[in-house]
């Protein structure tokens, strides 16, 4: 499988694994100067990067990078990105400041990363009824876990 990718600034790094077991790639941040983003703030911050996924079984999802998130307070908005596999514009990651301090994201930092992982999209057929399970419709917390 190949993940296609353009840069869409000459000074855009491309999304790279830490290690050989790291599920995902590193997004970096292409920013002209270094850009603050207040607490409670968000911010679209660009990648610099256009994809193409292989095909449409496939998306790329960003998460956020757990070292920001744990030490900054650092997590995209929407908690999981989701790019498409028709998407070809510039990927960006809205990054909001959970914390009571301002961070500053420097050009090229790390802000996000990114995942790719399959996608079902079955045909959806509306019934009058459901299967019955021995859960039924017990939800958050029925099960009896902490």
């Amino acid at each position: 499988m190949q993940l296609l990718i353009k840069r869409l600034r000459e000074d855009a790094k491309l999304p790279k694994r830490a290690t050989k077991g790291s599920a995902g790639y590193d997004l970096c941040a292409c920013l002209d100067a270094p850009e603050e983003i207040a607490p409670g703030q968000t911010k679209l911050i660009p990648t610099g990067i256009a994809l193409a996924l292989p095909d449409h079984s496939a998306a790329a999802f960003l998460y956020a990078r757990s070292g920001l998130a744990s030490k900054a307070g650092l997590a995209p908005a929407n908690c999981v990105g989701v790019v498409d596999s028709d998407y070809r514009g510039e990927v960006k990651v809205p990054l909001h400041n959970h914390s009571e301090k301002a961070y500053t994201v420097s050009p090229g930092e790390r802000i996000a990363q990114m995942v790719i992982a399959p996608v079902f999209t079955p045909e959806l057929v509306e019934v009058n009824e459901l299967e019955d399970t021995a859960r039924a419709d017990g939800g958050f917390g029925s099960t009896g876990r902490s």
